[in-house]
């Protein structure tokens, strides 16, 4: 019986492994055997993630002709990959790729680091900052006191309570926005919301046009629903969506859904001006094509200049309601650990929503719910949210000092909000970065994982969540990584330092 679970092409393996690309080698730099490096880059897209553990590879003959190179060097390279525990093979199955015994499992995704490691290691991760108290111990103790009347319930809302999607609604009429409570659908956190989209608007096979790069999970979720992703490259700098390629991917692919985040983007930390907001809409429309937006940043500005210039939100050029999908979030904004989001659409969406929620998580913790709903209800939420955008300005300046001044060839713009910085890495290889990453003390996700089939290898996303001593010490061993690269991984790293902030 094969020990394979999902097959890998060859012309897919060489797109993956044409992708990666290093500085070139400088003076009196032995570059390794042509096997070697191939077994390197098969090695490093299993630990990224981007080829599955159990996935069957291509046949020697068949990836030799995709690579253009000799059958000698791909079985080489499948030899050397065996020896060190990242390749099985059996007569008559082939060869499917593995993890050695004692390493974990790489993810798709940017799972939190397990709290143990912490000691020892900077997370660099997970754009995610610790709750922004008094204000959180506050709502629990507000949502305790509201809960008996709902205890005496079934506690079985699909929809979501009542007052939450009330409170919603009057946050979009407040924004210019008329809604009612019966646009809105509390979810568990952004990603259910757009987990619960796709199956309703796009089933396996059909495309969905997604930002170049975009955030990463949300693209791990598409994949793993069988969807067809068609990447739509995001202008120069911060300057948003390029609306020419856009409306060529919505003319020519008509793919089914079109996710984008047009307010302080993750990855890249972009905001979208209102007339490129009003022009995608009104080419999603012409196409047919529902239109996601993800708001989940949007309260995020984080400069004074950009307060009172903020744009509309997108959901406010579809009056009607026919094209545009919102998706809203407690987990950003307030803490990634009060798993409350929103869908705001038609009423017919909505219904249709909560109809097959039946078969999928059935509801929304109350509790939870409850904690929203006070902080909405007293004030609490913009207290909070200004709480968070003092710690999110300080660690961004703290970062963007210490990387400019330990990695002066890295290159970014600072973006005015959100809670990432997207940085080109001076021609280093950014898997290599975050494998190298990992021996110094300091964890970071490399571009690939924000990008379609490989790309974006020349950079990494470093988020907002680290400050002061700890951002300059993360700085620090990321060039420490940085040498690693160059070195071509030789040497073995600084074992890491234990960092108290």
């Amino acid at each position: 019986m094969a020990q394979w679970t999902s097959a890998m092409g060859a012309a897919q393996l060489a797109r993956l492994l044409n992708s990666q690309q290093d500085r070139p080698a400088g003076p009196g730099t032995r570059r390794p055997p042509a096997y070697r490096g191939l077994a390197d880059g098969i090695r490093l897209l299993v630990l990224e993630g981007r080829v599955p553990v159990a996935a069957r590879l291509p046949a020697e003959r068949e990836l030799a002709l995709s690579l253009s190179v000799s059958r000698t060097t791909v079985a080489a390279a499948y030899e050397a990959l065996r020896s060190e525990g990242f390749l099985e093979s059996r007569r008559g199955a082939g060869s499917w790729t593995a993890v050695p015994a004692g390493n974990p499992l790489p993810a798709r995704g940017l799972e939190p680091l397990p709290p143990e490691a912490l000691g020892s290691m900077i997370d660099l991760g997970c754009a995610a900052l610790p709750a922004p108290e008094p204000w959180l111990t506050r709502a629990v103790q507000g949502a305790l006191e509201e809960l008996p009347p709902y205890a005496h319930t079934h506690g079985d809302y699909p929809a979501g309570l009542p007052a939450l999607r009330t409170m919603i609604a009057e946050r979009y009429t407040a924004r210019g926005i008329p809604t009612m409570p019966e646009q809105i659908m509390v979810t568990t956190g952004a990603m259910g919301a757009i987990d619960a989209i796709c199956h309703l608007f796009a089933g396996r096979g059909e495309r969905i046009a997604v930002e170049s790069p975009s955030y990463a999970n949300i693209l791990q979720l598409m994949r793993a629903a069988g969807a067809r992703l068609v990447p739509v490259a995001m202008a120069e700098g911060l300057t948003g969506w390029d609306m020419d390629r856009w409306r060529q991917v919505l003319r020519d692919a008509a793919p089914r859904i079109a996710y984008v985040v047009a307010d302080f983007h993750n990855p890249t930390g972009a905001l979208a001006d209102e007339d490129q907001r009003r022009r995608l809409v009104e080419a999603a429309r012409s196409a047919g094509t529902v239109l996601v937006a993800d708001e989940t940043m949007s309260e995020l500005w984080l400069d004074e200049d950009i307060k009172d210039a903020m744009p509309r939100a997108v959901c406010a050029f579809d009056p009607a309601g026919s094209t545009v999908v919102t998706v809203g979030s407690a987990s950003k904004a307030f803490w990634a650990g009060m798993r409350i989001g929103w869908v705001r659409a038609a009423p017919d969406v909505i219904r249709s929503l909560v109809a097959a929620r039946a078969y999928a998580d059935l509801g929304t913790p109350v509790l939870e719910q409850l904690a929203v709903n006070w902080l909405f209800s007293t004030g609490g939420w913009a207290q909070a949210v200004d709480v968070r955008r003092d710690q999110a300005r300080d660690n961004r300046d703290a970062l963007v000092t210490a990387v400019r001044r330990e990695l002066p060839d890295w290159e970014f713009e600072v973006p005015k909000g959100g809670l990432t910085l997207w940085v080109r890495t001076g021609g280093l290889s950014g898997s290599r970065l975050a494998e190298m990453g990992e021996r110094v003390g300091v964890r970071v996700p490399s571009g690939p994982r924000f990008g379609v089939d490989g790309a974006f290898e020349g950079y990494v996303r470093l988020p907002f969540t680290v400050g002061g001593a700890v951002a300059e010490e993360a700085a620090v061993r990321l060039a420490a990584a940085a040498r690693l690269v160059e070195s071509g991984g030789s040497g073995g790293g600084e074992a890491p330092r234990t960092f108290v902030a």
